[in-house]
């Protein structure tokens, strides 16, 4: 090998900067900064862990959540008069019309029960195959998403419309004891009943339907990524589980998510090129003449 010392104009030795990328002498802290903001897609078995993990402790979390009861029904009571003074408190209406058809609300309530969950793994599922690229981005809006609910949940417990003291609504999940809803039978012992602001049966939903939107190639499959979120609002409101404002919450949830995947990426979520990508082709090498001496 050849001696890297470069002479100076006056014989002597002179020494010759060289960057840190070249010599691969950088900062430890740096390296990770990197790799935690590569958009490219983490290990199959390090991300089921993760999304298992992190539905278990938001669980275990919202749950956890004192049932304030009565704080609960008084916040209820205090939405529903807001509603009204803002012209909006028809959730009574939409709730007995859809109680009126069988089928209708039947249906309703196992798409309240099934999708939220089945469709928001299809998403990831989806993504996590076809957008490599937008994985990490993406999934970190449904985390950050679904993390300030929490606070939500905390701050202001609320009861449903259903569980309400005098709203004259319908338990559409009791009165045709739905199978499988966390909301009838035992299984509704083991979910806080009081955790309805934000509602994340929107947040979700519209992450969904804005990431297929978003990166579906497919007109027909954009125009259901739209329809999705706005056929979930139908339903919670039928379903007399949620408020016109609760989804407003829900919408707030995201924008926050949208806002820090944004901060930590540099870019929209859905846009390519956000961050250090993986995989990208590397640029030309470095020429000693680039850098002074």
């Amino acid at each position: 090998m050849s001696d890297p010392t470069v002479t100076g104009p006056d014989g002597r030795p002179a020494e010759v900067a060289v960057p840190r990328t070249v010599t691969g002498r950088r900062g430890a802290g740096r390296r990770l900064g990197e790799r935690l903001r590569s958009p490219g897609r983490p290990p199959l078995w390090f991300e089921i862990l993760l999304i298992a993990a992190s539905y278990w402790t938001y669980s275990l979390i919202r749950n956890a959540v004192p049932e304030q009861r009565q704080q609960a029904l008084s916040n209820a009571d205090a939405l529903w008069w807001l509603e009204h003074r803002l012209g909006i408190a028809v959730e009574a209406s939409v709730n007995h019309a859809a109680d009126s058809v069988g089928w209708l609300i039947i249906g309703m309530n196992y798409y309240y029960a099934t999708l939220h969950f089945v469709i928001t793994i299809g998403v990831l599922v989806w993504l996590y195959r076809w957008h490599p690229d937008r994985y990490a981005p993406v999934r970190l809006v449904l985390f950050a998403t679904t993390g300030v609910a929490l606070a939500g949940y905390y701050l202001f417990p609320l009861a449903p419309p259903r569980l309400m003291r005098g709203g004259h609504f319908i338990d559409t999940v009791a009165v045709h004891q739905t199978w499988g809803s966390m909301a009838s039978g035992d299984l509704k012992h083991m979910s806080n009943q009081y955790a309805a602001m934000p509602s994340m049966h929107i947040g979700w939903s519209l992450w969904c339907g804005l990431t297929v939107f978003a990166l579906a190639s497919v007109p027909w499959a954009r125009v259901l990524g739209l329809a999705y979120p706005a056929l979930t609002l139908v339903v919670i409101v039928s379903t007399a589980n949620h408020f016109w404002l609760d989804a407003v919450g829900g919408v707030a949830c995201l924008g926050f998510g949208v806002a820090l995947a944004r901060v930590w990426y540099g870019r929209l979520p859905h846009v390519r090129g956000s961050g250090t990508d993986a995989g990208a082709a590397p640029g030309p090498a470095p020429r000693l003449g680039d850098y002074p001496a």
